[in-house]
Formats: structure tokens, C-alpha cells, sequence
């Protein structure tokens, strides 16, 4: 291992467009190769060649989560990789970013949500069982040596089902590049205008994929709930929007530049079942918007209720969520809460991020060293 280049690969199986993981794993690369560094990418085909510009891409057969696992079990020796980090519960890795939650967490706050069909369903669904068999090879069974969550909610949770140990789980909250959404106020006109947006509607954002997870059932109910006059509320990301066609929602499908939309809006919402830390949320607060989302959503650690935003502790409390679409409906309570935001968001920098995870990818891949050094005396 050379002492100041590392060789990283960083393991991802699936891409989405309007995906936060895939756009956190872009802003790392970046980040890590402005530091001098390698960044090897291991995925699938899905992955687009021309969204990874950072080095090498290694594509192997991923149409299952095990058959990706032992693809990437099967590939490692011949990469010569100084350290790998994966995204993606895998078998094992040096270093596990716990980005998607826990999926053992992730299916029990669900249940609560579904009939008992659904319920019955999941039991049997084959997916389920094999994402769980490689979150416990990883958490259970040693097959993560360390691992990285991006909230104290995930944190938690790692450590009371699986019982890894907490002082062992490192805290690194995710980071946006700051300069992308700070000047969010001054191009709202020109935004507004590129949207087709009155200036005096009210428009309430919700971004993310997997809708269901993410709650915009929940988001429709309280935005036709709230009865504000010239309220509209605008999804972007990739989804089936027909079971959810309301008169004051309109579908945008996966926009490329999230920067403009969050220029245009006023409300970000996000009433989500299950988030490890919404990156989508980090970015609207850059932008200076209220983000009024769940207790389970990592996010809510960082922000104070009525201050940044609202806080709500069911995703199903259409009450609460109306309520606060009331609050922040107020253009002089947004105006005044502006600068506050910001300032909080300033905290959460991609470049912070970059230095606190490279800081464990350099002790990871001294660990994996010294482990091979033994191994072969």
C-alpha cells in the first residue's frame, strides 16, 4: 500500500438517476480523486459508463443480490485494490456504508403500514431473505470490519438487532457541495419561469425514488388536506405516478438538474416511513427551504423543529403534516428562516464528508495490510 495513494473501490450494484446514493457515491469519487487517489467503481451494467468519470469500472453479473455478492467475492484478489468500500450489502468489505438503512428495520416499520397480505407476502419474498443472509454475513458474522453510517437512527439500529458494537460504528453524516444550491433565492425567477411556475403559487417539492418508502401517498393526502389556495406540489423521480394522480400534483419523472427545482419551490416534504438521511432533504436545505419530513428520516437529527423546518413523528399524522404545510405557507416566517437554514446546511459540506471518510478508508486499508502481511509469514 503506497502510505499517501490509495486504490478504493468503491462497490455499488444498481443506478438510479434521481438516486441519493448514486449521487453521494459521485461527489465522494470526486472528492477522493481531487485528493489524489484512485477510485475504482464495481457494479453492474446498469451502471452508465459516461456517469462515472472518476477511473476504472469494473461491470460483473449482478441480476440478484447474491449473484452480485459472489461476483464481487469471486473478483476482488484480481483488482488489486488497496481498500474496498461498498455501498451494497455484499459478503464482506473492508470498510460498509450502511446508506440504505437496515434492511431488517426497513421491512419491521413497513409491516406496520401494509395488510396482512403484504405482511404474508414478505415473509416469503425471496429478495428479502437474501438481502437479510448478507446484511448478517456483514453485521453478524464479521464480514464488515468497519462500518460508516450517515445517521445515529442507522447507527442504532445496527447495534440493537445485530449487536455490532456501537463504539466500533462510525458516525459520518452525508455532505452536499454547497456551491451547487447556495444561490438558490437569487435564480428563483428564472427557475420559476423554466418550470412554468406562477410566482405567486406555492409550490411544495418532493423528490426521491420508491415512493412508496418515501411517503408520497402521504404527501398527496396532506397537500389535498391543507386546502391552501394556489398550493401545487411537484414529485421528481422515477416512479408509476397513476395510482397517485391528484388535481394539485404534478409529475416531473427524474430531472437533471435538481438545483433549478429547488430554486422554484418553497416547501421541500417529505413524509417518509423509513430514511437512513434523505440527501435529497441536505440539498433543499442548502437551498434555503423548510424541510418538514419524519422522526425516521436520519436527516430530522440535524435540523431543530420550527427552525430549519418540521418534524413529524408519524409519516401517517395528516394532521401534523397539514399543519405544518400552514406554517411554512407563510412567505414572511419562510423569509425570516431563510438564513438560518443555510447556515445550518453550511455544516454539512461534501468536502467534511470526503476528509472524515478518507480518514477511515486510510486506517481500513493499514488494517487490511498488516492482515495480509501476517497472513503470508
Amino acid at each position: 500500500m503506497n502510505s499517501d495513494r490509495l486504490k478504493i473501490g468503491f462497490v455499488r450494484r444498481g443506478y438510479s438517476a434521481s438516486g441519493g446514493a448514486e449521487s453521494y457515491l459521485k461527489r465522494l469519487a470526486r472528492g477522493v480523486c481531487a485528493a489524489g487517489h484512485e477510485a475504482h467503481l464495481i457494479s453492474t451494467s446498469d451502471w452508465p459508463p459516461n456517469e462515472w468519470s472518476f477511473g476504472q469500472v469494473t461491470q460483473l453479473p449482478g441480476g440478484t443480490p447474491t449473484q452480485f455478492a459472489d461476483a464481487v467475492q469471486q473478483a476482488r484478489p484480481g483488482l488489486g485494490l488497496d481498500v474496498m468500500m461498498s455501498l451494497e450489502r455484499i459478503w464482506q468489505c473492508d470498510v460498509f456504508r450502511a446508506g440504505d438503512g437496515v434492511h431488517r428495520a426497513w421491512l419491521q416499520r413497513r409491516a406496520h403500514y401494509n395488510t396482512a397480505l403484504k405482511k404474508i407476502k414478505a415473509v416469503f419474498n425471496r429478495k428479502h431473505r437474501a438481502i437479510l443472509r448478507l446484511e448478517e454475513s456483514l453485521l453478524c458474522h464479521g464480514g464488515a470490519r468497519r462500518v460508516i453510517t450517515n445517521s445515529r437512527l442507522i447507527k442504532e439500529e445496527i447495534n440493537w438487532l445485530y449487536g455490532y458494537p456501537a463504539d466500533e460504528i462510525d458516525l459520518i453524516y452525508t455532505g452536499v457541495p454547497l456551491s451547487e444550491f447556495a444561490n438558490a433565492a437569487q435564480n428563483r425567477a428564472q427557475s420559476r419561469a423554466a418550470f412554468k411556475l406562477a410566482e405567486d403559487e406555492i409550490v411544495v417539492l418532493f423528490v426521491g425514488s420508491g415512493w412508496a418508502r418515501k411517503g408520497l401517498r402521504f404527501a398527496i393526502e396532506a397537500v389535498e388536506a391543507g386546502s391552501i389556495p394556489k398550493m401545487r406540489l411537484l414529485v421528481a423521480g422515477k416512479g408509476n405516478a397513476t395510482p397517485y394522480r391528484e388535481r394539485q400534483v404534478e409529475f416531473l419523472g427524474e430531472v437533471p438538474d435538481l438545483s433549478a427545482l429547488y430554486s422554484a419551490a418553497d416547501i421541500f416534504l417529505l413524509p417518509t416511513i423509513y430514511d437512513p438521511f434523505s440527501n435529497a432533504c441536505l440539498e433543499a436545505l442548502a437551498a434555503g427551504l423548510p424541510v418538514i419530513t419524519t422522526e425516521t428520516n436520519g436527516f430530522s437529527e440535524i435540523i431543530e423543529d420550527g427552525k430549519h423546518g418540521s418534524i413529524i413523528p408519524d409519516a401517517a399524522d395528516l394532521v401534523s403534516f397539514r399543519d405544518a404545510l400552514h406554517f411554512w405557507a407563510d412567505p414572511n416566517r419562510r423569509a425570516q428562516a431563510q438564513p438560518l437554514i443555510q447556515e445550518r446546511a453550511v455544516q454539512f459540506s461534501i468536502e467534511k464528508n470526503v476528509e472524515a471518510t478518507l480518514q477511515i478508508l486510510f486506517q481500513a486499508a493499514s488494517a487490511a495490510s498488516t492482515v495480509g502481511k501476517i497472513s503470508k509469514t
